[in-house]
Formats: structure tokens, sequence, C-alpha cells
């Protein structure tokens, strides 16, 4: 059997996104499952694509018998049929035999169509995977295409991506046609194929926005130490440089705060802190806990690994924070615990 199959596997490769090698592989895959539906004894087939002529060529190896008595011919093809393929055919030989296209049958026919379906689908999700993979922890702009319980399913490059609900801001709510800023948090390969999920309370989800904004960031000018998030309420972005003209808070916050501005605007109003960095754990402390000003921050030696910071009365509340958030941030920037007191009149 001869299949002329090329035009097909260049649809297919074009529309799929999949090389056609691959497709070639899926179709030879396919005819052999089709074969083996069919045939239940000894044959041999074997399957070639000649990429010169665009067609598959699908036949069964049997050996030239001397004469058709005994013959198995599953195996076996008597001399005289041999050489009406082959005039030169000579007994013990292996002939190469044509299978016509009506012996695989309608129900091997369906079951080549599924495998190379299903062949189709696995190289799609694998070069899925193999795009998304290397870009873990890139920002995209995904067009929301549903809404469900779990999440909201964007489209990234005419590929499906799952914003998670815990990786959304509490003030996110989304609708279909929504343009989503958020970042690729993790790609993996599943029995539903490649999974790209997405996040916009991660801090590598900041950090890109960050980025993005401030091009000292993006040139490696200002360097960001650690970043830690409440989503949707505070941030804190602990910043550093060696260029002594360069102010690395004044660069990110910008003129009249218009960085800084613009990257809380994408995370729905989300405040964000930006602190030097120290070395100093107590000096590090004190510009944590910003917006209070602590008078001082000193190393707390009765407990180890704990700070002691104490405030003025009217700074107490912010250096706390609503809930405790700005005490608790300070405290993840910083890896130290901090604790709060107030200075005595």
């Amino acid at each position: 059997m001869k299949i002329n199959v090329w035009n097909t596997i260049l649809q297919l490769s074009k529309e799929r996104g999949v090389e056609p090698g691959v497709i070639v592989n899926a179709i030879k895959e396919s005819l052999r499952v089709a074969s083996a539906n069919y045939f239940v004894n000894n044959e041999t087939v074997e399957i070639f694509f000649y990429p010169e002529k665009g067609e598959l060529r699908v036949f069964v190896l049997k050996k030239v018998a001397e004469n058709s008595s005994g013959l198995d011919p599953s195996v076996e093809i008597s001399l005289e049929e041999a050489r009406k393929i082959n005039p030169f055919a000579k007994p013990g030989d292996s002939l190469e035999v044509d299978l016509p296209a009506a012996t695989l049958g309608r129900i091997s026919a369906q079951a080549a169509k599924q495998v190379i379906l299903q062949k189709v689908r696995d190289a799609e999700q694998e070069k899925i995977f193999e795009d998304f993979a290397p870009r873990q922890g890139e920002i995209v702009n995904g067009l929301v295409r549903r809404v469900e319980a779990s999440g909201a399913i964007l489209e990234v490059n005419k590929t499906e991506a799952v914003l998670p609900q815990r990786e959304q801001l509490p003030q996110d709510a989304f609708q279909r046609g929504d343009r989503v800023k958020a970042v690729i948090s993790h790609v993996q390969m599943g029995h539903r194929g490649a999974q790209i999920y997405l996040s916009r309370t991660s801090p590598r989800f900041l950090a890109k926005l960050l980025e993005l904004e401030i091009p000292e960031i993006a040139n490696n000018i200002i360097v960001i130490k650690n970043i830690v998030r409440q989503p949707g309420e505070r941030a804190k972005v602990a910043v550093f440089t060696q260029e002594r003209d360069v102010d690395p808070m004044g660069a990110c916050i910008g003129p009249k705060g218009s960085r800084i501005l613009a990257i809380s605007k994408e995370l729905q109003g989300e405040k964000i802190d930006i602190v030097s960095w120290s070395s100093n754990p107590a000096a590090f402390a004190k510009a944590a806990l910003s917006p209070a000003r602590p008078s001082s921050v000193v190393i707390d030696s009765q407990e180890g690994n704990t700070l002691q910071a104490l405030v003025p009365g009217d700074q107490l509340s912010l250096a706390i924070g609503k809930k405790g958030i700005n005490v608790k941030l300070a405290s993840k920037l910083v890896g130290w615990k901090i604790g709060i007191k107030e200075m005595e009149s």
C-alpha cells in the first residue's frame, strides 16, 4: 500500500505547530497499530516513508517458497506469485509484498486515526512544555478566556494558562476578555499534558514588575536583595547598589513616586516600601520598619536571632501595622524576629 500523505502532513504541521517528522512518526505508529489489529499471525509489517515522493509504503516481508504445498501464507509466498512482483525472485529470498489499502479494514483505519490524533496531541503538549518551561519567572500578558471557581483561564501565546484563585490578589475580579499581567510560576507535564501556572501574589511577580519599570534594576545597577509581600496589602523590597552616585531608594520610587505608583496600581493599590539593604541586622531592621521611624534597634541579648525596636508613641501603630502586617513583613525581610517597644515619655 502506498499513500501520498505529504500535503496532509504539511497541513497538520502548520495547524498544530509541530514538526512534520513528528507527524510522520505518528502516522507510521498508527499504521502499525492498524496492522496489528488486522494481522494475528506472524506477519512482519514494515512501514517506510519516502520524503522525496511524500509517500508512505506499507508492506509485509515474506519468504519465497519453491512451491505452494505446505506454504504458510502469513510469512511465505510461492515462487510463481513472487515473480509477478519481482521477475528475478528465487527461493529463499525475502520479498516486500505491498498491502492493499483495503486490507487494513475500516476498523483498523479508525484505530489508526485515533493514534495519529493522540500522537499529534502528545507532540503539541511536549512543544508547549519545551516553549514555556524556560520562561518560568517571566511576566506574560494574557487574555481571560473563562473564569472558574478554581481560578481564571488565560490565553497566553495561543496557549491556555491557569491563574489559580489562591494566586490572585484579594481585589482581583476578572471577567472574560480582561487583559491580565502575571508571572509564570511553574510549568509541568501531567496526565492532561502541559500545565502552565501563573501567579500575581508571588514575590517574583513584583520583582519582574520592578525590573520592567526601573531601568537601574533591569541593568543590574540596583540589586533586589529580598522581597516579602502580604499580597494586595503591603510589600517590602530591600535594594542595594555599589554605585556611589546612585540613590537606590530614590531611583526605585521615581520622580514624585511615579515609578512605584505605577507598580502599586498594577497590584491593585498594594503599598510598596522600598528599603535600603544593610548587612547590619539592626540597621536593616530599622529601615525595614518603614514607614515607622524607630529611635533605635538593638540585638536582644536574652533571645537569639531577635531584635528590639524602640519607637516613639506616635510611631507605635505604624511600626506594628494593621493586623501586625508591618512588623511581620519587616521580620521576614530581615530574617530576624523583631520586637516593638514604646519609648517611655
